[in-house]
């Protein structure tokens, strides 16, 4: 991408190894929806606990976010991606191992844990390799399209690989990516300086990570049980008052864990929402494009994987290119118009992808090429204007805030989004959504 191509051979050595991290943590993430009807079967799992090992490790990751950017802003961010691999590392090792759903629960818990601590890390440590703004934002534009990369990957290769071998084998991939960082960050990445004026806000660190936690638990069960029940009404009202409690208690602390005013920027704001926006439309396009292969096409895991291909290809070509332009017309520029080019494509999949009728070529091909050519352009657009303007001691907050719009966004939206219509209907609002984000991006330019 345009940033490795203009960074010396040290940074470009770094932003490789730090973008397979974050591709990994992404793919971590992503690499059970295929194979997940394999491991209900092979663990004799119910539905409910299938819905609980699907998220256990988005809901740890999301929860511990901003306690992860704050400890790599305190402690540095090499310490922090050290101690953070270490722990992803373990319970990527400890995953394959589980012989039932409580242990395996507790490997993909500790995975989120861990990817929690790296994500931000990472950022933190981009931010000290590359000091000048100018290559910053460069190395932000390629930034933006691993995490969706990442997840391409999760559900392209992890059909394969359980289709070849088993779904344990899926665990081998982030356990290789941690091994291989652990071993080259020594040699490759700086000893970033900690922080040690910052104080650690525990309590709101405890109350965001609760709140987020429960709120996005409350979400995923929706999926069995109706929003009118108890399992769905605590959590999510318990949820919703530790939250209203944290933003309370930041606007006290001496040292706040999220300051109030980290999120009145206009043009960060409306680029984190670009961000879970876009985050949103790819979950669910791989999450009812997966089912509806294998449901209503009767497609084995290996033709389902196969299928989103093209998603994977276009992703990449079009990452490649988002970073020049970015440089010639802006990051509000390609954000909007990645999310208006996105918008089309979730049109183009509501309209004709879930006619079980319609050919592969006509009825998914395009919606699956023009979606990630929108999404690849306008996460890297967002990630630069995320980024722009944060002073180099908040890089870790804003490492986190970034992530956590990325994992909450899409659980939020996802959950609204399917309990109220059919999957055609949801893919359309989402587009929908898009192009209204597009708008509002436009206008900001």
């Amino acid at each position: 991408m345009d940033a490795i191509r203009v960074a010396t051979t040290q940074q470009r050595r770094v932003l490789v190894l730090l973008g397979s991290v974050q591709t990994a943590l992404i793919f971590t993430l992503a690499a059970l929806a295929v194979p997940l009807p394999l491991i209900g079967r092979a663990l004799d799992l119910r539905r409910a606990d299938l819905i609980l090992l699907s998220a256990a490790y988005g809901l740890t990751f999301a929860g511990l976010l901003l306690f992860g950017g704050r400890l790599a802003d305190r402690y540095g961010g090499r310490r922090a991606l050290t101690a953070g691999l270490v722990l992803f590392g373990a319970a990527s090792a400890a995953a394959p191992l589980a012989s039932g759903i409580g242990t395996l629960l507790a490997a993909r818990s500790a995975q989120g844990a861990g990817a929690a601590l790296v994500a931000p890390a990472a950022m933190a440590v981009l931010r000290a390799v590359f000091p000048s703004p100018a290559a910053y934002g460069r190395a932000m534009a390629t930034w933006g399209g691993l995490s969706v990369l990442g997840a391409t990957a999760g559900n392209v290769l992890s059909g394969v690989i359980s289709a070849l071998l088993s779904w344990r084998w899926t665990f081998s991939v982030p356990l290789v990516v941690a091994i291989a960082a652990l071993v080259l960050a020594p040699r490759l990445l700086p000893d970033t300086a900690p922080d040690r004026g910052r104080t650690l806000d525990l309590p709101g660190a405890l109350l965001a990570t609760a709140g987020i936690i429960l709120v996005s638990y409350g979400l995923v069960v929706t999926d069995a049980q109706p929003w009118s029940s108890a399992g769905v009404l605590v959590p999510l009202l318990g949820g919703a008052a530790l939250l209203t409690w944290f933003r309370y208690a930041e606007r006290r602390a001496r040292d706040p864990l999220l300051p109030p005013s980290f999120l009145l920027d206009r043009r960060r704001a409306l680029a984190l929402t670009a961000i879970a926006l876009s985050a949103c439309g790819t979950a669910m396009t791989f999450v009812v494009l997966s089912l509806h292969l294998q449901q209503a096409r009767d497609w084995s895991q290996m033709q389902t994987s196969a299928a989103f291909v093209p998603f994977a290809v276009a992703l990449i070509v079009s990452g490649r290119v988002a970073g020049p332009l970015i440089g010639r017309y802006g990051a509000a520029a390609v954000t909007a118009a990645g999310l208006g080019t996105g918008a089309a494509g979730l049109a183009l999949l509501s309209v004709t992808g879930l006619d079980a009728h319609t050919s592969y070529a006509y009825g998914l091909l395009p919606g699956l090429v023009v979606l990630p050519a929108g999404v690849a352009a306008s996460f890297a657009g967002a990630a630069v204007l995320a980024a722009e303007g944060v002073p180099q001691q908040q890089t870790g907050l804003a490492a986190g805030v970034l992530n956590t719009a990325m994992e909450v966004g899409p659980t939020v939206l996802f959950a609204l989004l399917l309990s109220l219509g059919s999957d055609s209907w949801s893919l359309a609002a989402t587009g929908a959504a898009l192009a209204v984000a597009a708008l509002l991006h436009h206008r900001t330019k």
